[in-house]
């Protein structure tokens, strides 16, 4: 369903200048919520900008009928700072910047890995870190995201 939304949305939104990077459905407290991810690189995007894909799909969507007239709530939100990248454009948006790549099980008593982003291949990601290249397959990561560090 969600890949069916995405569809539903994406030239909507694309047309008023902002990326779908995501569509989640999800249940809280008894209700189906459906969360659209928006981005606008490299502004990002604000509050009102979220209202106003929002008035902007809702008719999309209530054409879709995604829940066959069952109610469910829209979300329009930003991906957030710490969003995990999911499509080779977020990770080559972010080449020569500082990640965290996270493994399913650690590799030589390592879990997590942080160094800048320097590549990656439908095998492999890349990553240098305190002046050493580090090579991960793919199959042993569980998300690569941005470093985000708090001062």
């Amino acid at each position: 369903m969600t890949e069916r939304i995405f569809k539903a949305v994406d030239d909507r939104i694309r047309a008023l200048g902002y990326e779908t990077v995501d569509v989640e459905q999800r249940r809280e407290y008894g209700e189906l919520h459906i969360t659209v991810y928006v981005d606008k690189v490299p502004d990002g995007v604000s509050l009102d900008d979220c209202e106003r894909i929002h008035y902007e799909i809702e008719p999309l969507l209530d054409e879709l009928d995604p829940t066959s007239g069952k109610p469910y709530v829209l979300e329009v939100s930003s991906p957030g700072l710490d969003r995990p990248f999911k499509k080779q454009r977020d990770f080559e948006r972010n080449y020569g910047k500082e990640v965290e790549v996270r493994l399913f099980a650690p590799v030589k008593g390592v879990k997590v890995y942080e160094g800048v982003l320097k590549e990656r291949t439908d095998g492999y990601v890349l990553v240098e870190s305190d002046g050493k290249e580090i090579k991960i397959e793919n199959t042993r990561i569980a998300l690569v995201r941005p470093l985000v560090k708090f001062d």
